[in-house]
Formats: C-alpha cells, structure tokens, sequence
C-alpha cells in the first residue's frame, strides 16, 4: 500500500510538472517539462550520491578511521541482508546522518561527527539500521526523483516570473495568458513542496520500522531520535541550510528550527515516531 501512494504522489508531481509547462508555453512549453524531467531524472539516477556527497563534504572512511560506525554498518548490512554501503562522515557539530545511492549495490551512509559524539553504540546501531532501511527499500532513489521533478517545477516557476517581466504568456494559439502563468508561478511550487513532503513522509515511518528489525531494538532508534530532535533544536546545520532541498535525505529535519522549514518538512513528527517505535517495543519485548 506504501508502495502505491509513493507511485501515485511521484505520478503526481510529473503531471504537475507537466501542467506547468504547458501553462508556460502551452503544448510546446509541455513538451519541454516532459524533456527536462526526462534530462534531469537521469541526472538523477547516475549522479545523485555523488552530488549529494560533495555538497555536504562528506569524507570516506575505513574501519581504522572510524571504527565503530563502520563496524556498526558492516554488522547491520550483513544481518539485512544488504552489500556493504560506503561510508562516509561529515565535519559538522549538528548530529545527523542519512544514505544515499540509486540501489543498494551503489548505496552510501553518511553521519556527522556530531551525530559519532553523541550517540552510544546502541543509538548508533538504531540510526544506521534506519539508513539501511532507506537502501533496502530503494527509499534514497525515490527521493531523488522527487526533489528533482520538484527542483524542475520550481524552475519553471521562475521561467513563468520573467516570462510575465517581460511580457510572455500572449501568445493566443498556444492558448496560455499571463493570469494562468501567474498562478503557476505561485501555486506549483507550493503544490509540489507538499507533494514532495508527502512522499518522503510516507517513507520515514516504514524505514523506522525496519531499521528497528534490523538493530534488533525498536528502542534505540527511539532513544537515538529524541537525542537528535533535542541537539538539532539547538545546534545549526548550515549546509543543509544553503541546500533545503536535500533536507529529505536525512534522519531528522536538519532545518526543524525554522518555522517555514517546519510547516513544510519532510519528516513526521518526531514525537510520533518515538511512539510508534516504543508502542513496537512493548508489543514484541525483547
């Protein structure tokens, strides 16, 4: 059923893409989001870790430079089931982590040197058991997708608001009028904000529950995300600031602070998915 309402939401952003670039240039202006999703969802499937990676400066490391989250990972995606993943770390004081990767045979983990700090090995073991969940259900290439079919539409949106400052939009056959084009340009990129939200909450609460399968606790995760709800209140994430497209990828919203970001993120609630995760926990104790 999680399955269907991600292909449906996704199936909803194409078609919003789709009705915002006719609303641009009419059947040509369709043709040309139809092209762009088509350029940049490939972009998306071959270079998105890559991308991902180097914009948050995110290093490789061994067993010798890290060795409890590597050895944490190596354990878990063994008992998953999955191909080892890269691993990476990021310098940053914000604890958080998130994966990566079109698949799991080209899937990457990342943490933070805060999230390292913070966490013991049980809570580590929960957060990355989460991250492997993402991997396992192909969670990292879906929200790929859709940031960037949502990347696009805001992108054309843009084309809408100089096509109006310099009088496009009347052209009579192709049937677009500048009041149209006025509605898309505010109307879509809140639609698709909404529909990316969607998208990836409807993610979060099943990698919850797998990840807590596979730590083999459903309380470390819980405990691992009231951390991190209580640091992310306090510690900044800048890059993920520059970046808000990103803040989907990542175990908890690294731009919960702000009351846009909060009206429109990505992640369900914390609270609610500690208490889904303790409810598990006291259904199955150990």
């Amino acid at each position: 059923m999680n399955g269907l309402k991600t292909a449906l939401l996704l199936g909803a952003l194409t078609g919003l893409l789709l009705v915002a670039g006719q609303a641009l240039g009419g059947q040509t202006g369709m043709l040309i989001a139809l092209v762009v999703a088509v350029v940049m969802n490939f972009g998306s499937y071959w270079f998105s870790d890559k991308l991902v990676l180097k914009m948050y400066r995110a290093r490789p490391v061994n067993r010798s430079e890290a060795p409890v989250l590597y050895d944490v990972v190596q354990e878990l995606s063994s008992r998953a089931g999955l191909p080892m993943p890269r691993v990476y770390v990021m310098d940053n004081d914000a604890p958080n982590a998130f994966a990566t990767g079109r698949d799991p045979r080209h899937a990457a983990v990342a943490a933070t040197t805060g999230l390292l700090r913070i966490m013991n090995r049980e809570e580590l073991a929960g957060v990355m058991a989460h991250e492997l969940a993402h991997v396992e259900h192909r969670d990292t290439l879906i929200g790929a997708v859709a940031a960037t079919i949502a990347g696009a539409i805001a992108m054309l949106a843009n084309f809408a608001q100089f096509a109006l400052l310099f009088g496009g939009g009347r052209r009579d056959g192709e049937g677009s009028n500048p009041l149209v084009m006025l509605v898309m340009m505010i109307l879509a990129p809140i639609a698709a904000s909404l529909i990316q939200m969607a998208v990836s909450r409807s993610r979060e609460f099943a990698a919850d529950a797998r990840g807590a399968a596979i730590a083999g606790n459903p309380l470390w995760l819980a405990r691992a995300l009231r951390k991190l709800a209580m640091a992310n209140d306090r510690i900044p994430m800048p890059d993920a600031e520059s970046h808000p497209t990103t803040a989907h990828m990542f175990i908890v919203n690294p731009l919960k602070g702000r009351s846009l970001a909060r009206l429109f993120s990505t992640h369900p609630p914390v609270e609610e998915r500690i208490r889904r995760l303790e409810a598990a926990a006291s259904s199955h104790p150990l």
